[in-house]
């Protein structure tokens, strides 16, 4: 079942070229989600021990509920897995498990751990970064959204119950 997940995605290189199944939208949150490996501006260490190790302690629980989240919506998703906004041709619809409460949870998991790491570092370097990456997920989360309408057309009703990313942020959760 792993290795379905990881079948199909539809990579090619004429696809980085033209952007046809949305690989830009993968590069582009690679690279921010990589950049999260730069040194922390300002550096902390102006901060008092304990608030710094209080604020510590806080990133290392959004980091690990982040993870976990990710886990989970990545094992539930299974063979319908994709890193790019292109569905799978034959992917089911999932809507149960993590897709019950959220449409992406992916990159909600994402955002929870890019947060843990603006809280863990202290810096504004990945509060920018964090800002990028809530910018190319919410991109990516409409352009793939648009493709599972065409091709699930019961994915309308979900769209309309479900929250997107984040419930009651507006920039996250964009239902009518």
């Amino acid at each position: 079942m792993l290795l379905l997940a990881f079948s199909g995605w539809g990579f090619s290189w004429k696809g980085l070229l033209d952007n046809k199944k949305g690989e830009w939208w993968l590069l582009g949150q690679l690279l921010v989600i990589g950049l999260h490996l730069l040194n922390p501006w300002p550096n902390s260490t102006y901060l008092e021990q304990n608030i710094d190790t209080f604020l510590t302690s806080i990133g290392i629980v959004f980091i690990t509920i982040g993870t976990l989240l990710a886990i989970r919506a990545f094992v539930q998703l299974g063979p319908s897995l994709s890193p790019l906004p292109e569905p799978k041709i034959g992917a089911l619809l999932i809507t149960s498990g993590a897709y019950k409460h959220c449409r992406h949870p992916l990159y909600q998991a994402l955002i929870i751990c890019s947060s843990g790491s603006v809280i863990f570092f202290k810096s504004l370097t990945h509060l920018f970064l964090l800002i990028g990456l809530i910018i190319l997920l919410k991109g990516k989360a409409l352009r793939e959204e648009n493709k599972l309408r065409k091709i699930h057309p019961e994915y309308n009703n979900y769209l309309e119950t479900t929250p997107a990313i984040l419930p009651s942020i507006p920039f996250l959760d964009w239902r009518s």
